[in-house]
């Protein structure tokens, strides 16, 4: 029986540690079962997919379903199942195992869902469909148990012929199988018994030789639960937290230094919440560096201690970074969504590890939580960009089944998408008219924050109005008057587009340091690369091209050496060999003074 999980990811760099763990539990549990995983990305065109699968001629196609590729599973296994008709068809994942039983009713082609952990519950499937030594595909929909190779036919076992098993209603192996709900043969729908917990130190290793990771995100769970129950995650179903031994844990996250894979990503709900493990697991990674791999963890800040910070600002630069989920410093928003969190502690965790420098810090705002109307998120956003985050992730609500954040939706007011990814609309507290005001404010944090690419001057404007979200949220609005919302613009067209902005809302054109805001914009520019192009704002510094000659040195280190005149006269000098381990900013320093450029400065 030819097997192929399929996943269908956000992008090519991602993997999907799904189909990896289910394969690999599958063939270490079911004799002679192989697996053939195919990934491909939402950004894939569909009909290339469809041909590279029908290709393959699976008889069995396992789909892994999630809020961002549930649209596209869809039409692509609908195709699949016209073209490919003796092929059976199953989804798995999130977004399958809350929604089974509609998603079965919807589309005929589906023969059943996996629901919840997947690895037990696709060996027992795989050993009832006859997909190892021996087994033979079977063909969705056969009449007779012994059509479709599950075992002797029910009347060769001396039952009566007209019991159920005559009418093609015979009890079938599937409903032996724990944990899935699929479609029987009558065209009734069955849901059997939930499956055994897993304990984690039965599931092998999901990645084996890691042939092909060299350049993706290997994502790597060390746990399983979460010990919280915040209403709006699925993770808070789960309350209880399973932990592979640390024994298993670093040995396979050895292979992965050995092999210097980019990035492992730990999919942990709150990897710190034993102290005990996510000590060892750091200590670890610390004492084995590789300089190349980086470790991303989901952590509770509050939880933090003295002991923990300490190891953490014993890193490497960029070892190590952190993704802490603020959501809302509204203390009822936090009551609301039964969220434990003390601010505090998370405020003054987020500032002690700031001051390491070498830690990346991702902190996250949801939009749409209940009693948070525009005010107070306002509010929320202030308080979060005070703390100086690497990255302010701003999100919104996913009303996803089966979290108690759609149970009480109607107490809420909430209204949110029929569509994938079920986001937000409004509430009671959040009508539409804000929702679509807080996308403006999310795109101009993606561009003029996130992208890192604005440091000098979004720290001196955000002080000037007093208020970060307020900066945003009148870049987003003049971003609208202008016509220039959804359009792709190039870097340098985004630094012309905020002097443009800075010019027309009057704001000052010099600081106390006697810099303007012109400087302030070309600093930033050269910060991350020596661009060629230069905006319209920028002098023109052929005028200056001999007083600049000595700042460049020799000939061989002109190419990693920039030099530019603000209008004050001095001359910044920007040097790519010697990059910030963290953020990879260029070193920069004042090395002179330039009067003709003073003077220039003042005339223009």
């Amino acid at each position: 029986m030819k097997v192929l999980l399929a996943a269908v990811n956000a992008k090519y760099i991602h993997s999907n540690l799904g189909v990896y763990s289910l394969k690999a539990y599958g063939e270490n549990r079911v004799p002679g079962l192989k697996a053939e995983i195919g990934e491909y990305t939402i950004n894939h065109r569909m009909d290339l997919v469809l041909q590279d699968i029908y290709l393959k001629k699976p008889d069995f196609i396992g789909f892994s379903c999630y809020i961002w590729n549930i649209k596209y599973v869809e039409e692509l296994a609908e195709d699949l199942s016209r073209l490919l008709p003796k092929t059976r068809i199953w989804l798995g994942g999130p977004e399958a195992s809350y929604r089974a039983e509609e998603l079965l009713r919807l589309h005929p082609w589906a023969e059943g869902v996996m629901v919840g952990e997947g690895e037990k519950t696709f060996a027992e499937l795989m050993t009832a469909l006859g997909a190892g030594e021996n087994g033979r595909a079977a063909e969705p929909g056969a009449g007779r148990e012994e059509e479709n190779g599950w075992e002797k036919d029910s009347r060769a076992a001396g039952h009566d012929a007209g019991r159920e098993e005559e009418s093609g209603r015979g009890k079938s192996p599937l409903e032996q199988v724990r944990g899935i709900v699929f479609r029987r043969e009558d065209g009734a729908i069955v849901r059997t018994r939930p499956q055994e917990i897993l304990d984690m130190d039965e599931i092998p290793f999901s990645y084996g030789d890691l042939d092909g990771f060299e350049n993706r995100i290997i994502y790597y769970e060390s746990s399983r639960g979460c010990p919280f129950s915040c209403s709006y995650c699925l993770s808070s179903i789960d309350k209880s937290v399973r932990f592979r031994s640390l024994w298993l844990v670093e040995d396979e996250l050895g292979r992965f230094l050995e092999k210097k894979v980019p990035q492992v990503k730990f999919v942990d709900r709150t990897f710190n919440c034993r102290k005990s493990h996510s000590m060892a697991v750091w200590k670890y990674i610390s004492e084995h560096d590789n300089g190349v791999t980086n470790f991303h963890f989901e952590i509770s800040a509050d939880l933090l201690d003295e002991e923990e910070l300490a190891l953490l600002g014993q890193m490497r630069p960029g070892l190590v970074q952190l993704e802490i989920g603020v959501q809302s410093t509204n203390p009822d928003t936090i009551r609301e969504i039964r969220r434990k969190m003390d601010l505090k502690k998370l405020e003054a965790a987020v500032k002690t590890v700031n001051g390491f420098h070498n830690i990346h810090q991702h902190l996250d705002l949801i939009a749409g939580l209940p009693w948070e109307d525009y005010d107070s998120f306002h509010r929320s956003f202030d308080d979060v960009y005070r703390m100086e985050p690497d990255q302010l992730q701003l999100g919104f609500l996913k009303v996803l089944s089966g979290s108690y954040m759609a149970e009480a939706a109607e107490s809420y007011g909430l209204i949110w998408s029929s569509s994938p990814p079920y986001e937000v609309l409004s509430t009671k507290w959040l009508p539409y008219e804000d929702v679509i005001r807080l996308k403006g404010v999310e795109e101009m944090v993606e561009v003029y924050y996130n992208s890192r690419q604005f440091t000098v001057t979004m720290e001196t404007l955000a002080e000037e109005l007093g208020s970060p979200f307020v900066l945003f949220e009148r870049l987003a609005r003049y971003y609208e008057e202008k016509g220039l919302m959804g359009m792709s613009h190039s870097r340098l067209a985004r630094y012309e587009i905020l002097y443009r902005f800075i010019l027309e809302n009057g704001l000052e054109k010099t600081g106390a340091d006697g810099i303007c805001y012109r400087d302030r914009l070309m600093k930033d520019l050269y910060l991350r690369e020596n661009a060629k192009s230069r905006p319209f704002f920028a002098p023109d510094l052929s005028r200056y091209k001999e007083e600049l000659r000595p700042f460049y040195g020799s000939r061989e280190r002109r190419k990693n050496i920039h030099a530019e005149v603000l209008g004050n006269g001095a001359v910044l000098v920007f040097d790519y060999e010697k990059r910030d381990p963290l953020t990879h900013n260029a070193s920069v320093e004042t090395a002179g003074w330039l009067k003709a450029a003073e003077t220039a400065g003042r005339q223009e």
